[in-house]
């Protein structure tokens, strides 16, 4: 049986709204980091761990805290940061993508990966380009997404996310993908981890939950 490894492996933790880049910057990162990065994400829990009658799920918008899965939100949240707490015991390095936007479930989650290494990246996107993506869609995946019409240029939940996916905006790292490619982001979170002083922004929040 093979020996469990003795150090952690690093997590990476991508937070922003729908459209943001994350999942291209998962992409870059599993594609020339070193080592085995496992894709944690929103996305995966939603399309491949979730039932459908519960989708969402993670994936529930700002302002729809009365739909009817918002109650299991606290538990998704806490199976994802065990799941990705586990991983990284074991030795295998994790690059989450999500969009937190209730604090009191970022402040739980970040306490769940106490003493772990963990990078928080807030990737940011201004609403026009978000809009041009969600309008444009991509690979099939565009109904997903609200968009945008004459009438309706900017729809409400876009701007909601927008609004509150950034709160308290406790970061180790920012990056802004209407300037940098996905590939680009990845060298600076490579450069950051590399180079950068101990990152403490989920130590700052796990200690907001207290």
């Amino acid at each position: 049986m093979p020996e469990r490894p003795a150090t952690a492996g690093q997590i990476v933790i991508l937070n922003g709204a729908p459209r943001s880049g994350k999942s291209s910057i998962v992409t870059a990162i599993q594609d020339s980091f070193d080592g085995p990065w496992m894709n944690l994400g929103v996305d995966v829990f939603v399309r491949h761990v979730t039932p459908r009658r519960y989708r969402p799920g993670m994936g529930l918008r700002p302002g729809e805290e009365g739909h009817a899965i918002a109650p299991l939100l606290p538990a998704l949240y806490a199976a994802l940061y065990d799941s990705i707490a586990a991983h990284s015991r074991a030795g295998l390095n994790v690059v989450v993508d999500v969009g937190h936007y209730d604090r009191t479930i970022l402040a739980e989650s970040a306490r769940r990966l106490a003493a772990l290494p963990v990078l928080f990246v807030g990737v940011r996107c201004p609403i026009e380009v978000v809009m041009e993506r969600r309008n444009a869609g991509q690979a099939g995946r565009e109904s997903e997404y609200a968009t945008g019409s004459e009438a309706d240029p900017i729809p409400a939940p876009v701007r909601r996310w927008q609004d509150a996916v950034h709160v308290p905006g406790i970061y180790d790292l920012e990056v802004d993908t209407s300037l940098l490619s996905p590939e680009e982001c990845a060298v600076a979170i490579r450069r950051r981890l590399e180079g950068g002083p101990a990152p403490s922004a989920f130590r700052r929040l796990a200690d907001s939950a207290k």
